[in-house]
């Protein structure tokens, strides 16, 4: 394949001005917000717009950036024709890899329900898993990536049960891809971190599910392809989920160390949310210890990285971890400890603090609230934060949500006499 120079975006490097590209991705993401649309923007995006690696932007950035700057088009934003970009994808790629490349960029950009969403996942790059794909060019790559955005974008909207299975078979397309190599370096380091992120995403569909061997398989994968690959911020980002997963398999001991391991590897980045990140995921494996001052060391160390700011070293991944995040983390560590009043008051505050858009996490902290409040002595609130989250789990599908829900409901059974608290246990019985 010829290699095709990038001409940089002068025009939407000026329309960015004096912000920082973090800052001004930050206000893309407001941007989105006013008009009902997600995009994980991240000042890495925005240099793949400036340096002209992106061309022209997908259909959900497309409509963000026409809102930004109303009146003008995506060619006076210095973006090109889509017919002229698909028309040289097509003639820079093999027909093979070209046309399946597109099935995934399809696959991924699918809307609606969790159901559909579930079954459009099920395209892959191969059409026919016995071929061996060709060597992959750079459309490869950028679909494998698109495929990690959409696959986050959908567990947000609608949880993971719907999405973990279909999600598997793009996994293995891009590892398969991954194995019959590149047409450059550049390529290949760009296939190596995407495969890894998506094999992260996919062990998060497998954890958040419930199915935490299947997740643990995927993590350790993704750790691998991190340290052949000598990849720092995937071997950090592997590291904070395996942190997660053995707290809730009841791995105390093991989360810490993990946590530990990812600073190691984050130290270098330039990233203080990420260190931020992992000294909380560090404080929750602390907790589950029932090491209380270790805990609030860590958490000291989190909340002091976290007011650094944002920085344009963030990872693109880390979009979810703002103040909501923050605070849910932190109330599962005084749950831990047995302070379930104080650990509500964080709890209200993330369920507070979360962009309803995401109706998952506002399902998963008004859940933590509904089982804080309940343990704290507080039934009749706890019934209502309860109700709150059978309500949106009629468009949320999360074994952990449900699970939580679970456990509340049978601390809730000995105040039954309490009407509030009779009408949630009747209503999520019948559930």
């Amino acid at each position: 394949m010829a290699a095709f120079p990038h001409s940089p975006n002068q025009t939407f490097r000026r329309l960015r001005g004096r912000n920082s590209p973090a800052e001004f991705a930050a206000m893309v993401r407001r941007a989105a917000k006013e008009i009902g649309e997600t995009v994980s923007c991240d000042a890495r995006y925005i240099g793949r717009v400036e340096s002209g690696e992106i061309r022209c932007p997908n259909y959900a950035y497309e409509r963000v950036f026409l809102h930004m700057f109303p009146g003008r088009t995506l060619a006076d934003l210095g973006f090109s024709p889509r017919e002229a970009v698909r028309g040289r994808s097509a003639q820079r790629s093999a027909p093979f890899t070209h046309k399946e490349s597109d099935v995934l960029r399809r696959a991924f950009m699918a809307g609606g329900s969790a159901t559909v969403a579930a079954a459009t996942l099920g395209f892959t790059l191969l059409g026919d898993a016995r071929r061996a794909p060709s060597r992959a060019g750079e459309s490869e790559a950028a679909a494998v990536e698109e495929a990690v955005r959409q696959i986050r974008l959908l567990d947000d909207r609608h949880g993971a049960d719907a999405l973990y299975r279909k999600a598997a078979e793009p996994l293995r397309t891009a590892y398969a891809l991954l194995d019959a190599g590149a047409t450059r370096q550049s390529t290949e380091d760009r296939l190596h971190a995407g495969a890894g992120e998506l094999a992260i995403s996919v062990g998060w569909l497998a954890h958040d599910s419930g199915r935490f061997d299947d997740a643990r398989s995927h993590y350790a994968e993704a750790l691998a392809t991190a340290r052949v690959a000598g990849d720092a911020g995937l071997e950090a980002h592997a590291f904070s989920n395996m942190a997660f997963l053995a707290r809730d398999c009841g791995r105390p001991r093991e989360s810490v160390r993990a946590a530990q391991a990812g600073r190691r590897a984050a130290r270098s980045l330039g990233s203080p949310r990420l260190l931020s990140l992992l000294a909380l995921r560090e404080a929750g494996g602390w907790a589950g210890l029932a090491d209380r001052k270790a805990c609030e060391e860590a958490l000291a160390r989190a909340h002091t990285e976290f007011s650094r700011g944002a920085a344009a070293a963030d990872p693109e991944w880390m979009s979810f971890f703002g103040e909501a995040e923050l605070e849910s983390l932190e109330s599962r560590c005084w749950a831990a400890l047995g302070e379930h009043a104080r650990a509500a008051r964080h709890a209200r505050r993330a369920a507070d603090l979360q962009d309803p858009h995401f109706a998952r996490n506002v399902a998963l902290y008004t859940a933590e609230l509904a089982d804080d409040l309940a343990r704290a002595g507080a039934p009749d609130e706890a019934a209502w934060a309860g109700g709150r989250v059978l309500d949106l789990l009629t468009e949320v599908q999360s074994t952990r949500i449900q699970s939580m829900l679970a456990g509340t409901a049978r601390a809730l059974v000995p105040h039954q006499r309490s009407p509030r608290v009779a009408a949630f246990l009747a209503r999520h019985a019948a559930v």
